[in-house]
């Protein structure tokens, strides 16, 4: 009965060792999750930038008006001299605009946010930056709940000191950029 109770126990711990080295190592490999940068303001020259884990500058203050993205890992939104805002990739390849509103780059919502490219609107993965939605729309809300209404025939006018998007051929994508459905009213 004891060396029944040994193997249970014997048994038990391989598998918490086991759990605890899988854990560890990711599924079998190295992780880069310190592969990183962290954006800092130089408040005796002005400008933002990015440094490394040791506190090495990157890229340096000055290139950029604002870095949005605190933690740069794939890609970052910072606002660029003559450009705006725009997203860049770890080379500062700059890979799209990226939709202006509410005096910042655009909002995540859904996990996307919109881009822009010739005054078209489309949609990036707020993650990884990868574009999920080509840029063809020329009016495009936010996705709410899996869907986003968009037009692409679209007017913009004036509305005060904002801006009002009218047409009469709403309808709503989904999340791959698919046909999803017409507005109930043209109030919606």
């Amino acid at each position: 009965m004891r060396s029944n109770f040994m193997r249970r126990q014997q048994t038990a711990n391989i598998i918490v060792l086991f759990l605890l080295l899988s854990g560890l190592t990711g599924c079998g490999g190295p992780t880069k999750k310190n592969n990183y940068l962290v954006s800092f303001a130089d408040t005796s020259k002005g400008g933002y930038g990015y440094k490394n884990q040791n506190g090495d500058i990157v890229i340096p203050p000055g290139k950029y008006s604002f870095c949005f993205t605190d933690t740069f890992r794939t890609f970052a939104v910072v606002a660029k001299p003559n450009l705006g805002f725009v997203a860049i990739d770890r080379q500062e390849n700059v890979l799209y605009k990226v939709f202006p509103f509410d005096n910042g780059p655009d909002y995540t919502s859904d996990g996307l946010f919109r881009i822009l490219e010739n005054n078209k609107i489309g949609y990036a993965d707020s993650r990884t930056g990868k574009i999920v939605i080509e840029p063809k729309f020329d009016c495009a809300f936010p996705f709410e709940n899996g869907v986003a209404r968009v037009s692409v025939n679209c007017e913009t006018r004036a509305d005060g000191e904002h801006n009002a998007w009218l047409s009469d051929n709403w309808y709503y994508i989904d999340k791959t950029g698919r046909y999803a459905g017409k507005p109930k009213s043209m109030q919606e």
